[in-house]
């Protein structure tokens, strides 16, 4: 006969969840963004942003009486909530970057620790943040719960496509003089996945879309220099200590001339804008009708004849 088993001792670390990957370095990231504003912020594609989100907003027939911002790098979308009527408005930043800029309150808090009891809200923003979050499931979790319901959260983040000529020629650029490369352009969110996200996350009517920028630079010093002041520079946990030597730079500018540029010599950038909107429940909302339920053919719907396949 076989031996009994016998009982194991268990390992209360093997029993602990697994910490998240820290794709970001959130602590440098806020260091930049706070720099990029003290000495004039590049904010261009922000103002883009939240001019987009007040329209959104505004084409939505109903009234928002509480409003949160949260981790939009400037005060754009909020003051552009400010001009609607509303009964309370708050802004939430991380602490290094409070102030208190508008007409509304501002709270210590962002996307990886959302301060506010659940239905506190009953319409979330963000613009351009949610692309540095480490656990963007779990940050949109916590949105959708604050959330009354039949509110609405309105969000927008950069997409896979930006930067893509960046990426493109500093890898190739780096191989080519060093041998290998290191991550020196962060990873976006693809389109296909944010609708999914949004579902996972508990949202209802969830819905997406994408805005493409293309931006021109004289050269590839410029659009350097506009990320240093988005303050948008590498923060990747993962990224090189050493500084990006010359002569890789200098290739790189060159493939970007070569392959990224128009007849005027000036180099294209693309930013995407990735758009979300999604509600918390609520009763009021459509809702897809059941399997077998229809009570019209879609041939008679469509007025056609209905056939049958050949077999």
């Amino acid at each position: 006969m076989p031996q009994a088993l016998k009982p194991q001792a268990l390992n209360p670390q093997a029993m602990k969840p697994q910490a998240l990957p820290q794709i970001f370095d959130r602590a440098l990231l806020q260091q930049r963004l706070s720099r990029a504003a003290q000495s004039g912020p590049a904010d261009f594609l922000l103002e883009r942003a939240a001019r987009d989100m007040l329209e959104r907003v505004s084409s939505v027939r109903r009234e928002f009486p509480r409003r949160l911002d949260i981790g939009t790098p400037g005060p754009h979308v909020a003051a552009g909530l400010a001009g609607l009527p509303f009964a309370r408005l708050v802004r939430a930043l991380p602490h290094g970057a409070l102030n208190s800029d508008g007409p509304w309150e501002s709270i210590a808090g962002d996307h990886e620790a959302v301060p506010f009891a659940p239905a506190s809200f009953d319409l979330v923003t963000s613009a351009l943040s949610l692309q540095f979050v480490n656990d963007l499931p779990g940050a949109l979790v916590q949105i959708r719960r604050t959330l009354a319901p039949d509110g609405l959260f309105l969000g927008c983040l950069a997409g896979g496509q930006t930067l893509y000529e960046l990426r493109t020629v500093l890898a190739e650029a780096e191989e080519a003089v060093t041998g290998g490369a290191s991550p020196r352009v962060a990873p976006f969110a693809d389109l296909r996945d944010m609708g999914a996200l949004l579902q996972r996350a508990g949202f209802a009517l969830p819905v997406t879309d994408t805005d493409i920028v293309t931006v021109r630079y004289k050269n590839l010093t410029a659009l350097a220099h506009d990320l240093r002041a988005m303050g948008a520079t590498n923060a990747l946990t993962q990224r090189s200590r050493r500084p990006l030597r010359r002569a890789v730079w200098r290739r790189a500018a060159e493939i970007y001339a070569r392959n990224f540029s128009d007849p005027d010599g000036r180099i294209r950038a693309t930013f995407e804008f990735i758009w979300l909107s999604g509600w918390a429940a609520h009763d009021s909302q459509q809702k897809p009708l059941p399997p077998g339920s229809a009570k019209m053919r879609l041939a008679d719907a469509l007025g056609v004849r209905e056939g049958k396949l050949p077999t």
